[in-house]
């Protein structure tokens, strides 16, 4: 298993890194890939990674809510943070127009600016969207012919909204939403939809922890992902290791990650 979306530099889990990379290690995940949601969350993530060759990797970008922090320096730091070996994919970035904790313009232009960014260097790029779908693929549709990849992470969106994210040949991140009895029940139903080769799978972790574990954890960490993999392999009527063969291979092959089979 890959789990291709963790937030190491969370504050939940300051001192405890070491650990939880070996709680996923013996959990049997085969790499990590830590998120950076702006300038110095993505340099701590670099880091990080670093510490572990070959098995954890990080993004650098900048999330939506911070997009009021950019300037050119800042993509100037993020381009250099880029040519790092364990730096794989340009984001999380995208739009969130639920909370709009940066104006929706200057999001937009962020969001542009880093797609440039991800062309330029020729890198996938690890996207985020909430309650902006039409802008969001307004933005990133011109890209999507210079960019060798684009997943959106974290998928919560309607039916029509993933058919269009899989026509335009977006792959899709599935998180525990999918383990929520109250919320996840739409996506129960989409993710049999996905084409194997387009669906990978992820924590979001310390986030949306599994709400059917039992006793649930106070907070979400990888060492959970083959939980949330025996779910979305229920849903899809797939058998376990099957979902993990293909989910793992296209995570692999998505952010060109030096994964022995």
């Amino acid at each position: 298993m890959i789990d291709i979306g963790i937030n190491l530099t969370s504050p939940q889990f300051a001192g405890e890194q070491d650990e939880l990379v070996e709680r996923a290690r013996a959990a049997g995940l085969s790499a990590l890939i830590l998120t950076g949601t702006d300038l110095a969350g993505s340099q701590e993530s670099a880091a990080l990674a670093s510490r572990w060759p070959d098995y954890c990797f990080s993004t650098a970008g900048v999330h939506p809510h911070d997009a009021k922090s950019v300037d050119e320096q800042t993509l100037a730091a993020l381009r250099e943070l880029a040519t790092l070996p364990q730096v794989v994919a340009i984001g999380e970035c995208g739009l969130d127009y639920n909370r709009d904790f940066s104006p929706r313009p200057v999001q937009d232009a962020v969001f542009d600016a880093q797609l440039a960014l991800a062309a330029e260097l020729n890198m996938p790029v690890f996207l985020h969207c909430r309650d902006a779908h039409a802008r969001f693929i307004e933005i990133l549709a011109p890209w999507l012919p210079e960019l060798p990849g684009a997943v959106l992470h974290c998928f919560t969106g309607t039916d029509e909204e993933l058919d269009e994210c899989l026509a335009l040949g977006l792959h899709i991140g599935v998180t525990g939403w999918i383990c929520d009895e109250r919320r996840g029940l739409l996506l129960r139903e989409q993710v049999a939809r996905i084409p194997a080769g387009r669906l990978m799978i992820e924590t979001d972790a310390p986030y949306l922890v599994p709400r059917d574990l039992k006793p649930r954890p106070k907070r979400n960490e990888p060492a959970f992902l083959p939980h949330i993999a025996q779910v979305v392999a229920a849903c899809r009527a797939e058998a376990p290791e099957v979902l993990l063969a293909h989910t793992r291979a296209t995570s692999a092959a998505f952010f060109q990650l030096p994964i022995q089979e």
